[in-house]
């Protein structure tokens, strides 16, 4: 009876601090909302250039010097299509062996253009520039976010991408050092609320690795949610074809050109992944089948050379290999049942050198392929450390749709949590440390009673999309918290959500709980804290 009493009073704590916090949260600001970095997707980013006397063009393209001592200039995306032959030329990378690290071609210096604001995302074509954000911005703002104050940007050179740890990767370090200063800048200026991290295709691959390396303390502290979008465990097949020179199309920009892609290591990066594709064959020839055990192989074949295939298996397969789940609450948003590249097949006759393959389509959400986001999925549900994950399938939406349809926006935003109820940071319990969880069972608190009715419905909802709650009953105006039994060596309190009401008395005997989705408490002594 005692421990009844003791959770019964704790849970009308819970209750009216919920209710409360949620009636203020929904009053009229945005102080519930958590500050929000979004990261895009390839290519987002806009580069900026200035060019040094080192820098000496091909021969054909000697009209790509006027440029020299003129200051920075837009490099990408260039306002000018006529300048698009020297952009590609610019915008090269080569591999440094001196520095053990890629950079730019001499004479060319770059920067990323508005770190810390979406102003930095888009496309010269504004037909294009909903896939670069631009809509999920919208929603956001729409949602009450304000620009500079709780929204924040990080723009990165998307021709980089990650090194094995041990590898120098100049490129990475910054936007690790960049985006580590924004996110606690972020925090400091909307009341030290952790950060929520959104990112979109090679944005959360970036987002993914980032949170891999940073500590597991600076995780906890700063890190609300990551909501990742468009990404599976490991490339997709379309890269195979954009790798293949003979395979290309007419340049429409700078980086349609082939010799130009060819260069960016973050295009090696996306190959498949022997992790998800194994043995299965992606690119079939009359000679020799090629699955992801042989990408180098695949890279020496259509025009790598020994040096770049020897970084593929140095620098790039080990980061490819040793995706972890990120241990910070995760929604993964994809699209599914569109036609989406699998392979390609070259018939009798045809080789990888100027043949034309058939492509033979799997399903996916158009680039990324099913299965990928599959094994994703299977790696993060299998880590014991992940304490909160989502998976969101979105039928028929296509890779950029994630952030331009405005079905799978509303989805979005109102399924990853970027609300917050502001709970306090304690509740303060007597001798809690004496209570004996055994097992895990429920209890039941109720609302109180001349709560206005529009006031109860509207905070039923809010806890209901952000599953804070095991089981609210809105007729009954009460909810249920259920316990399982407390592991004191880790002083965690685990509250399990996903009660379903099975039939019982006014003891509540028949509710069953439903594991493997909880919200945690910490206490230490007499006091519990709500870790999000």
């Amino acid at each position: 009876m005692r421990r009844d009493a003791q959770l019964q009073q704790l849970l009308l704590l819970v209750a009216s601090s919920l209710f409360f916090a949620s009636r203020s949260t929904l009053a009229a600001h945005s102080g519930g909302l958590h500050p929000v970095v979004l990261l895009p997707g390839y290519p987002c980013s806009q580069l900026e250039a200035r060019l040094t006397d080192e820098y000496q063009p091909p021969s054909a393209l000697l009209g790509c010097r006027e440029r020299k001592g003129k200051g920075w200039f837009r490099l990408w995306e260039e306002d000018d299509p006529t300048m698009d032959p020297c952009s590609a030329d610019q915008l090269r990378l080569v591999y440094d062996p001196i520095a053990g690290d890629y950079r730019n071609v001499a004479g060319v210096e770059t920067r990323v253009v508005g770190f810390g604001t979406t102003r930095g995302f888009g496309s010269r074509d504004p037909s294009n520039r909903h896939i670069c954000m631009g809509g999920l911005v919208a929603a956001l703002e729409g949602a009450g976010y304000t620009e500079g104050k709780n929204l924040f940007g990080a723009p990165y050179d998307f021709r980089y991408a990650p090194a094995a740890p041990g590898k120098a990767s100049a490129s990475f370090s910054n936007i690790t050092s960049s985006l580590i200063r924004l996110v606690e800048r972020a925090s400091k200026m909307n009341g030290h609320k952790p950060v929520i991290l959104v990112g979109h295709s090679m944005g959360s691959f970036t987002t993914l690795v980032f949170l891999n390396r940073a500590p597991r303390s600076w995780r906890d502290r700063y890190i609300k949610h990551f909501v990742m979008l468009g990404l599976g465990a490991g490339g997709n097949s379309i890269v195979l074809q954009l790798l293949n020179p003979d395979l290309s199309v007419p340049p429409a920009n700078a980086l349609a050109y082939a010799n130009t892609t060819r260069s960016f290591v973050s295009l090696i990066t996306l190959v498949p992944s022997p992790k998800v594709f194994d043995h299965t064959p992606l690119v079939i020839t009359p000679g020799k089948n090629y699955s992801a055990d042989d990408n180098a192989e695949y890279l020496a074949a259509v025009g790598f050379s020994d040096g770049e295939v020897a970084r593929y298996r140095t620098r790039v397969l080990p980061v490819i290999l040793g995706l972890t789940a990120p241990l910070v609450p995760l929604t993964c948003v994809n699209g599914v049942g569109l036609p989406t590249m699998e392979r390609l097949v070259y018939m009798d006759g045809e080789s990888i050198q100027g043949g034309k393959p058939r492509v033979v389509y799997g399903d996916g959400d158009g680039i990324i392929n099913l299965q990928t986001v599959l094994t994703l999925d299977k790696l993060i549900r299998d880590d014991p450390n992940q304490r909160y994950f989502k998976s969101i399938l979105l039928p028929n939406v296509t890779h950029n749709g994630l952030v331009s349809d405005d079905s799978a926006l509303k989805r979005v935003v109102s399924g990853c949590q970027f609300h917050s109820l502001d709970l306090p940071g304690a509740i303060i319990i007597n001798a809690l440390q004496n209570i004996d969880y055994v097992g895990f069972g429920c209890l039941r608190a109720h609302m109180q009673a001349d709560i206005d009715s529009s006031i109860w419905s509207a905070t039923w909802h809010h806890l209901v999309n952000l599953d804070h709650i095991a089981k609210i009953f809105e007729d009954e105006r009460s909810l249920c918290l259920g316990y399982e039994e407390q592991p004191y060596e880790t002083k965690e309190f685990v509250v399990l959500t996903g009660v379903e009401v099975l039939g019982g008395d006014d003891r509540e005997k028949d509710l069953r709980m439903e594991r493997g989705k909880s919200k945690r408490y910490i206490f230490n002594n007499d006091e519990i804290k709500w870790v999000f």
